[in-house]
């Protein structure tokens, strides 16, 4: 049955993570079989998009145990956007690391960890159960934790201690939530939450949901590395190899973002606490709105701000992911605050995501061959790369370049969607923060580019050696697809409004029914 599609993303990744253990004592054969796994999951994920867009929701019942009952995996369009999203910087990642990643290292973990990694965001991203995200995080951060502990060093260590001990703390604050949800609704599953929610029984007392929806968020905004939650960020980011760093930037943090958006309007959208309070008079969501947009204004400013100071290529890129997924959250804000854009904020949103989701990557891939070729990211001990690798130099600037906005990369229609969502809502405040954070942006890519790109070849530059060349490939290749999905973005757009569409209120319904009312 086509049903059966929903489940093939998480199996691909899971068995290739099981191959890869058991034929590890064959180096070149396990590189094979990672490679040949994740040219697998991309397809499934794929025929996957193919089944379920425009509109379509598949929910797959495990065992065929019914909803609610049952554990039930669901795609739709939102879904399917953010599995794209990871396979689209899965492959290219993974090419780069059979080159760039030391052959013990790929023999003994890299490669059970970067699919376990897959399987976690895959799992999170299908999953149609609150207690089975939580489960789905938990193997996210197994798998992440192995990849910033890579190199086993003093700075490694603690970067994944401090990594694991935040990430587990919140991990229990989430249970914690998802306990009271129990108590209160006497349910776990996603649809069946937002039909009680929605309407509640007699003699229901659904007050408590407005304060574990916070703990939630909060859970998910540590996820996601926002402000005042990013401390996991900057030394997570430098400790990892560089194709580990573009897997957290590009996939790992977006599981947080789509738990936002999937709990926060899909399922809790659909709310009325039944408690009267400041912003409560459209529903929970109205709290949502000035939570997000201080989370995500803040996050805009303190990363665009620390990154100005930043003295190497890895420190910069990794405030600069902090003031970036801000930016993804901007929408959201306004989503929260105005019905009427919500399908509009959403879709602004998951644009936002895939433009983070790309630069990023192409950009600390960068960052981690000029450290192979130089010996070094230090800024002061940079200078003149453009002249000598221009390919390189290129690719950062196409990386750079999307994330300031300059058309026509799609950089430039992710900070248009944020700019005409927030003029769509009025609301100064969104515009105000979006344009100081375009304007640091702007200055923290500048001197980035000025101090390691541009100018005098310093010695270090000067007596480098020339990039791996199928490493530069894949860098070429990233800073290509930014190119192509700007140049080519009306499908994107289309693929992101649907997601909207079913996310929101006027989607909410057939997802429901889609769990609910059968689908095995």
């Amino acid at each position: 049955m086509t049903t059966s599609l929903v489940v093939a993303p998480p199996v691909v990744a899971l068995a290739t993570a099981v191959a890869c253990l058991l034929v590890r004592s064959v180096p070149r054969l396990q590189r094979a079989v990672s490679l040949v796994g994740v040219v697998g999951y991309a397809l499934a994920v794929a025929a996957l998009c193919a089944r379920v867009y425009p509109a379509t929701t598949l929910a797959y019942q495990v065992g065929n145990w019914p909803a609610p009952y049952g554990i039930t995996l669901v795609a739709d369009p939102l879904s399917a956007f953010m599995l794209a999203l990871s396979a689209l910087v899965a492959l290219p990642v993974l090419v780069y690391a059979l080159r760039d990643v030391d052959p013990v290292g790929q023999r003994v973990s890299f490669h059970a960890l970067f699919h376990v990694l897959l399987l976690g965001a895959s799992g999170a991203f299908l999953t149609g159960d609150v207690f089975d995200l939580f489960v789905w995080f938990e193997v996210t951060l197994m798998a992440s934790y192995g990849l910033v502990a890579f190199f086993s060093g003093p700075a490694g260590t603690l970067a994944a201690t401090r990594y694991v001990v935040l990430n587990l703390l919140g991990s229990s604050v989430m249970l914690l939530a998802v306990g009271g949800l129990y108590g209160v609704t006497g349910t776990l599953n996603l649809a069946d939450l937002a039909r009680w929610l929605a309407d509640p029984p007699a003699g229901a007392h659904p007050a408590p949901v407005l304060g574990l929806s916070l703990l939630l968020l909060a859970v998910f905004a540590l996820k996601a590395g926002l402000v005042p939650f990013q401390w996991w960020v900057p030394s997570a980011y430098a400790a990892a190899p560089a194709p580990a760093t573009a897997m957290l930037a590009g996939v790992s943090k977006k599981v947080g973002v789509y738990a936002v958006v999937r709990l926060g309007f899909t399922v809790f959208g659909a709310a009325h606490p039944g408690v009267v309070a400041p912003g409560l008079a459209g529903g929970l969501l109205g709290v949502y709105g000035p939570v997000l947009l201080v989370l995500g204004g803040a996050s805009v400013l303190v990363g665009g701000l620390v990154a100005l100071e930043r003295p190497t290529l890895e420190e910069t890129l990794a405030y600069s992911s902090i003031g970036q997924i801000g930016f993804v959250v901007l929408p959201l804000s306004v989503a929260a605050a105005e019905p009427s854009l919500r399908a509009a904020g959403v879709a602004a949103a998951l644009v936002y995501a895939l433009t983070h989701s790309l630069a990023k990557p192409l950009l600390f891939l960068v960052a981690g061959t000029v450290r192979d070729v130089a010996g070094t990211t230090d800024l002061d001990d940079l200078g003149g790369l453009a002249g000598r690798s221009p390919v390189l130099a290129g690719a950062f600037l196409v990386g750079g370049l999307s994330l300031v906005g300059v058309p026509p990369l799609v950089g430039f229609f992710g900070k248009l969607l944020v700019f005409r969502t927030a003029a769509l809502a009025g609301d100064p405040v969104v515009l105000v923060v979006a344009v100081a954070g375009a304007l640091l942006t702007v200055l923290y890519v500048s001197r980035t580019w000025n101090r390691g790109f541009w100018g005098e070849r310093t010695p270090a530059v000067e007596t480098m050696t020339a990039p791996d060349r199928v490493c530069l490939g894949v860098i070429v290749a990233l800073a290509l697809c930014v190119l192509a999905l700007g140049v080519g973005f009306d499908p994107v757009y289309r693929f992101a409004g649907a997601a909207g569409h079913v996310a929101t209120d006027a989607g909410r319904d057939a997802y429901v029914h889609a769990v609910l009312g059968g689908g095995g």
